[in-house]
């Protein structure tokens, strides 16, 4: 392993180590605190570690022992806090003093916010920081016998130097001997596989728990090494997922009559519950038509249960419930106008928002309906990138730490030309340019002669060849993908059902036949060939092998992604 890695989010955090065997990223598996593996999870997350921290402040010898300025860069003696999943679940429905369900924002704006207490001591961000670094390096160092001693962190864009001293403070109490900072939006770049020989225009998406940030960045290969962006523009507003959750649980809350403000001593644990599952349902219903909300008060909670009565207990919760839902907070045009504010600063300085080269998706709210397919339409499908919001970050920040930025740009999903089998008419993929492929290619990286398919018997006077983007699961790891419809499909694991877009369906021309092409006549008529150039092109060369006239010479046809 070189090093580790640490994407600290405001919901969610991640650790990933570069595979040396595989020369590739990897995110670490911590089962005891990362998110429930499985379909309990909607998200099937389970490298995802919760950013909370429940505190334990014991005062036996080996936790007092440990909490030593002079033990803990040495050893790691009793327990201080759970965090992750076992913080969750200390606090389910019911939230305790001592619990802290995240910690990001205030260690930016306010390190000394108190966010904890427990047994008479106050605990600020920054201690419930520095207890969620030691707890993560203690699993860290469970499951890989190896204790951190590099470390690689992530930091938001617009992070003040004083959030980088608190963290650099944590570290150093930590034994953490080598600590780098590496920008986010930089980190989001190299984890989605852009190469950065030249100086590129990029807008990061980052809509996570709390917040949708954007921002337009100049990245080039010396601020690849440096690990800091350029900001040319930058927005945001304060919503997020959390904020959905309380929409979608007051919006059920109301059709079900179910009383959210019980007057009762254990009306924090109800309120708690309802929205748990609220995100539960939220999540579901990225991937599915509808799910359904329970509504279950635990027995304890007498007055809830009185008042609901014999009232319906669960009710359906479509994706067309929360796409309206999202539309009646004005969820949508929040993005629309921090867009056109990126576009106005970029104007002030000379530019468009057509310089933008890329697009990254970062943060779990980017997979909330209709923000994939809002992006796509303002900036084209093919500068979208979306299928790893939570990973890339982490992933980028293992690329800087290995020094495995230098490579050129590669295609990410395969490209396919459909065609028809002879006898049973049914639709065909032809690979052409498969994932992985470093551009720009020779022109003719794939050749072949073709038979016009002279559909309906009929002769063929125009050549069509329709070009497909074809998104396929992996063995390992989370990836997602979007219909032609803009519709969110999951693609975690091999078996899963590949994601076929196609994109030239309206214009599939790619050349006019004179003398038609006869039905009857089973001879190779036509040679094409295809390549990418260095702007992402799809370009064709087609050759009438009847008449030898050229119809296309490596002109553009699609712009891959």
């Amino acid at each position: 392993m070189i090093g580790f890695t640490l994407d600290l989010g405001t919901t969610n955090s991640g650790v990933a180590y570069w595979d040396l065997d595989a020369d590739r990223p990897r995110m670490l598996a911590l089962p005891r605190i990362c998110r429930f593996p499985g379909e309990a999870d909607p998200l099937r997350a389970p490298r995802l570690i919760p950013s909370a921290v429940h505190v334990e402040h014991r005062r036996d010898l080996w936790s007092r022992l440990g909490r030593s300025r002079l033990i803990q860069p040495r050893f790691f003696w009793g327990r201080q806090a759970y965090i992750g999943r076992e913080a969750l679940a200390r606090n389910e429905g019911w939230t305790a003093p001592n619990f802290a369900q995240h910690f990001k924002p205030a260690l930016a704006l306010d390190p000394h916010r108190v966010l904890a207490r427990a047994r008479q001591r106050t605990f600020m961000a920054r201690d419930i920081t520095h207890l969620f670094m030691r707890e993560l390096l203690v699993e860290v160092r469970r499951e890989t016998g190896e204790r951190p001693r590099q470390l690689v962190i992530t930091t938001p864009v617009d992070a003040y130097d004083a959030y980088r001293a608190e963290l650099s403070a944590a570290a150093r109490r930590l034994g953490i001997k080598r600590l780098r900072f590496i920008d986010e939006p930089v980190a989001a770049a190299l984890g989605y596989g852009l190469g950065l020989n030249r100086a590129r225009r990029i807008l990061v998406v980052d809509f996570g728990g709390g917040t949708l940030d954007l921002a337009v960045v100049s990245l080039s290969a010396h601020d690849i090494e440096a690990g800091q962006a350029r900001v040319l523009a930058k927005s945001g507003r304060p919503v997020g997922g959390r904020h959905v959750d309380q929409w979608i649980m007051e919006a059920v809350a109301a059709e079900l009559e179910v009383p959210l403000d019980a007057k009762e001593p254990d009306a924090a644990l109800w309120h708690g519950l309802m929205l748990e599952e609220a995100r539960r349902v939220k999540e579901a219903v990225y991937f599915e038509a509808e799910a359904h909300f329970s509504v279950t008060p635990p027995p304890q909670l007498h007055g809830v249960r009185a008042r609901l009565g014999a009232a319906r207990r669960f009710t359906a919760f479509t994706q067309a419930d929360l796409r309206a839902l999202l539309t009646r907070h004005g969820l949508y045009g929040l993005l629309d106008d921090c867009l056109d504010e990126l576009a106005a600063q970029l104007r002030a300085q000379g530019e468009d928002e057509g310089s933008v080269e890329e697009v990254l998706m970062v943060g779990g709210s980017t997979l909330l309906p209709e923000v994939y397919a809002q992006l796509g339409a303002r900036f084209g499908r093919d500068r979208v990138r979306a299928w790893q919001p939570f990973e890339a970050v982490t992933f980028g920040a293992c690329a800087f730490a290995a020094d495995r930025f230098g490579q050129s740009d590669f295609i990410v999903h395969d490209y396919a030309i459909v065609t028809y089998d002879p006898k049973t008419h049914e639709r065909q993929y032809t690979s052409i340019i498969p994932k992985g492929t470093r551009f720009p290619t020779p022109m003719d990286l794939w050749k072949r002669q073709l038979v016009p398919t002279c559909a309906l018997g009929e002769p063929e006077r125009v050549f069509k060849l329709v070009v497909c983007e074809i998104a396929h699961g992996e063995a390992e790891g989370l990836r997602f993908g979007w219909d032609a419809a803009g519709q969110l499909r999951r693609l975690d694991g091999a078996k899963a059902a590949p994601v076929i877009v196609p994109l030239n369906e309206a214009s599939p021309g790619l050349g006019h036949l004179d003398p038609p092409h006869l039905p009857s006549d089973r001879s190779p008529r036509l040679e094409i060939a295809f390549g990418v150039d260095e702007h992402r092109w799809l370009c064709a060369t087609v050759v009438d092998l009847k008449t030898r006239r050229a119809l296309m010479k490596a002109e553009p046809v699609v712009r891959l992604l």
